[in-house]
């Protein structure tokens, strides 16, 4: 059966996806009661709102995680606006400041990390779908935001309080987040688009020793449960970033020092600050 399965995907992929899409959409209606009903959901609408269009003109700067940090001075970046991602904050204390807004939207990042979150007092944007690991027990403080975010339904987001498809990396939702912001100037650094670990795309490893894929050895350090990445949906959803910008006179702009991200125009870091 699965032979044949795989017989008529091959045949007919066009059919295979919309079905998924179709199972996909169908998934996403039986859990909406749940959400749209929860008083956490409903308090959380109303105060994302406030950040739809509030940057409107302004650059700000999406900070990846990756080893070329060590490269790039950060100071830089302290009376910018910066979104951060998951565990960003192992570096604050050596910036001596912390980014504007922190993105977490991975179950597995949240779920161990979520004592440090908790303590964090910045605004913080997590999934929805990762809400009682968040706050299992206690009401949400007013810095933490939730998402509308799913791992499929291939879409680029305008609407703050619409659905975000992840694009297999959390860089994705914050370019969609600051897009709903209206920034017009979106520059990544950090994002190096290669890892030391390999694997299968997606699958759930556990750190043996120091962490070599991110700037900091702690960063997923021993013990730490992580999924590989999926690079090939993450481009799949970085063009679909540079192709609606593009078309609403903004711009992605990548000043990494080194990255292996094609995408989007390359920029000298320093240059940004002359």
């Amino acid at each position: 059966m699965e032979a044949i399965k795989k017989g008529l995907r091959a045949k007919t992929p066009g059919l295979f996806r919309a079905l998924r899409s179709s199972r996909d959409a169908l998934d996403r209606l039986r859990q909406l009661p749940g959400r749209e009903l929860h008083p956490w959901w409903q308090d959380s609408k109303q105060r994302i709102a406030k950040y739809q269009d509030r940057y409107l003109g302004e650059r700000c700067f999406v900070i990846g995680n990756g080893p070329s940090l060590q490269k790039t001075d950060l100071s830089l970046l302290e009376d910018e606006y910066t979104f951060g991602m998951n565990r960003i904050y192992l570096a604050f204390q050596d910036w001596g400041f912390q980014t504007t807004f922190l993105v977490s939207v991975n179950d597995l990042v949240v779920e161990q990390c979520r004592e440090d979150f908790r303590e964090l007092d910045l605004p913080k944007f997590f999934s929805w779908r990762s809400h009682d690991l968040l706050y299992p027990r206690e009401r949400p403080d007013n810095q933490s935001h939730f998402l509308y975010t799913t791992y499929t339904g291939a879409k680029f987001n305008s609407r703050i309080r619409s659905r975000f498809w992840e694009g297999a990396t959390v860089t994705y939702v914050c370019l969609q987040l600051a897009f709903c912001m209206g920034f017009s100037e979106v520059i990544l650094i950090g994002v190096d688009h290669s890892f030391d670990t390999k694997g299968k795309a997606n699958q759930t490893v556990v750190s043996r020793g120091d962490d070599p894929n991110h700037f900091s050895p702690h960063y997923f350090g021993k013990g730490f449960r992580w999924q590989l990445p999926d690079l090939d949906t993450s481009e799949i959803a970085y063009r679909m970033a540079q192709k609606f910008y593009t078309n609403s006179g903004r711009k992605i702009l990548d000043a990494t020092v080194g990255g292996n991200l094609d995408i989007f125009p390359k920029v000298d870091y320093q240059d940004l600050f002359s």
